[in-house]
């Protein structure tokens, strides 16, 4: 008895261009929310290091809404593979930047949030490496066969 893997199919161009255009809202209403209005000024918890994490996370939002702007024309799979491991890469720079300022001040709670958050950072990091590592080897991988 030969046992065979099924075939991966990818969804349709429909569904793929409309996910796209859902990640393009998304990072741009983020990058509204965060630098216009009302601003991460309004939240409490964050602290006045806050503006050492902005251009990374900024340039994070913009490069995602390029990309996904860019699939929404041509997502053959090594270019959405080379995407989405530029995309966590500079996620990844952005999640170190947050670990290192850490720009959080939960004093007022009376529950210590920083120890819950370092632990989801930590998981963000770890996950984001494993990212970048398999979109690397899918890039390889698709590039290999043109």
């Amino acid at each position: 008895m030969t046992l065979t893997a099924p075939a991966h199919r990818r969804p349709h161009i429909a569904a793929r261009k409309f996910g796209y255009l859902i990640g393009i809202t998304v990072n741009a209403v983020f990058l509204y929310l965060i630098n216009i209005r009302p601003g991460w000024e309004v939240l409490p918890f964050l602290t006045a290091d806050t503006p050492q994490i902005l251009g990374l996370m900024n340039l994070s939002l913009v490069v995602g809404i390029v990309v996904n702007a860019a699939y929404v024309t041509y997502d053959p799979l090594w270019f959405k593979a080379l995407g989405d491991f530029v995309t966590a890469a500079i996620g990844l720079a952005v999640l170190v930047r947050i670990w290192r300022v850490f720009p959080f001040d939960f004093s007022k709670g009376t529950f210590s949030w920083v120890l819950p958050v370092r632990a989801v950072l930590a998981v963000a990091i770890a996950g984001t490496v494993i990212a970048i590592f398999i979109n690397f080897v899918l890039l390889l991988r698709h590039a290999s066969r043109h």
